[in-house]
């Protein structure tokens, strides 16, 4: 198998993954810490908006090459394995139906947030420059 077969398994198992945690949020099974975990990772993998925007050279990838398959495994991970698979199952049936993954409004709420919160701070730490 190619590496390029290989990178496209692995970059489906990870989007799969991002919903498998959608699911897992909302199942009563799953353990309050990885609820926890999960529903910030969900949150910003599933927002339509990045933390950091792809068009900022090399820092715009990271997020979505290294952070996020990260702290999916990591929540996978944690998860009992009869609610992983119960939720496996679930993602493949949305996925298979929808033909994409859910968009997360709060996500975007919380990405937007951010910016604004760091916009805010950034204005009052220049505003003497000026």
């Amino acid at each position: 198998m190619s590496i390029v077969v290989k990178l496209k398994n692995w970059a489906k198992s990870v989007k799969r993954d991002a919903v498998t945690l959608w699911f897992a949020v909302k199942n009563p099974l799953t353990p309050w810490y990885v609820k926890a975990l999960g529903a910030f990772v969900v949150s910003y993998a599933l927002s339509p908006i990045d933390l950091i925007p792809d068009f900022i050279p090399i820092l715009g990838y990271v997020d979505d090459v290294l952070l996020l398959p990260v702290l999916i495994l990591i929540t996978v991970k944690l998860m009992p394995p009869e609610v992983l698979q119960v939720c496996r199952r679930q993602a493949d049936e949305w996925m298979q139906k929808e033909g994409q993954k859910p968009i997360s409004r709060v996500g975007m709420a919380f990405v937007i947030a951010i910016w604004l919160i760091v916009s805010w701070l950034a204005y009052m730490e220049l505003r003497d420059f000026f």
